[in-house]
C-alpha cells in the first residue's frame, strides 16, 4: 500500500471519529417561537472543563435579530452576541461543571421560529482522532511532493521548424 493511501485512509478513519465523538456528546435541542420583545432560556448541565456551543436557526429568516447570552451555574454572563443570521454558530469555554444557559431574547417587533441548540462540544475527547486526520494530511502531502519532486514535463526543442 502507497504512503498516499495509508494517510487517506487515516485521514477518513479520523474524520468519521470526530463526527461521532461530536454526535455523541452532550446536548440539548428545542423549537421554540420567540414573540416580540421576549427571551427564552435553554439550560443544559455540562459536566468539567471544556468547550461549549450553541446553535441558533431561524427557520423562516426575515433579517431579524436576536440577542444571545451564555450564563454560568451563578447566572454570570460568560459569553454574549447578536446573531442577524440565519444560522449562527459560538463557542464558549466552560471551567467546571454545572448548569449552563442559554438566554435568547428577542428585540424585533416580529415572532420568530428558531430552533435552538445547546451542547459540550467534547473538545479533549477529539484530540486523538485530530491527531490521526493531521498524521493523515501529512502523509498524504509528503507522499504528493515525493511523486511531483521527480515529475519533469520534455520540452519540444526550440529549433525545429
Amino acid at each position: 500500500m502507497s504512503l498516499f493511501k495509508i494517510g487517506l485512509v487515516l485521514s477518513v478513519i479520523g474524520m468519521i471519529w470526530i463526527s461521532f465523538v461530536f454526535l455523541q456528546g452532550d446536548k440539548i435541542s428545542e423549537e421554540i417561537v420567540l414573540k416580540s420583545a421576549s427571551s427564552y432560556d435553554v439550560e443544559l448541565d455540562l459536566k468539567g472543563k471544556g468547550i461549549g456551543y450553541y446553535k441558533i436557526f431561524m427557520s423562516e429568516f426575515a433579517g431579524e435579530q436576536v440577542f444571545v447570552q451564555i450564563l454560568d451555574t451563578n447566572q454570570n454572563i460568560i459569553s454574549e452576541e447578536s446573531v442577524q443570521t440565519k444560522m449562527s454558530v459560538g463557542y464558549f469555554d466552560f471551567e467546571k461543571g454545572g448548569v449552563y444557559t442559554a438566554k435568547i431574547t428577542n428585540p424585533s417587533e416580529n415572532q420568530i421560529d428558531m430552533q435552538v441548540e445547546l451542547g459540550d462540544a467534547g473538545s479533549e475527547i477529539m484530540i486523538p482522532p485530530g491527531v490521526m486526520i493531521l498524521v493523515g494530511a501529512v502523509m498524504i502531502i509528503f507522499s504528493s511532493y515525493m511523486k511531483l519532486k521527480n515529475y519533469s514535463i520534455e520540452q519540444p526543442d526550440k529549433n525545429i521548424l
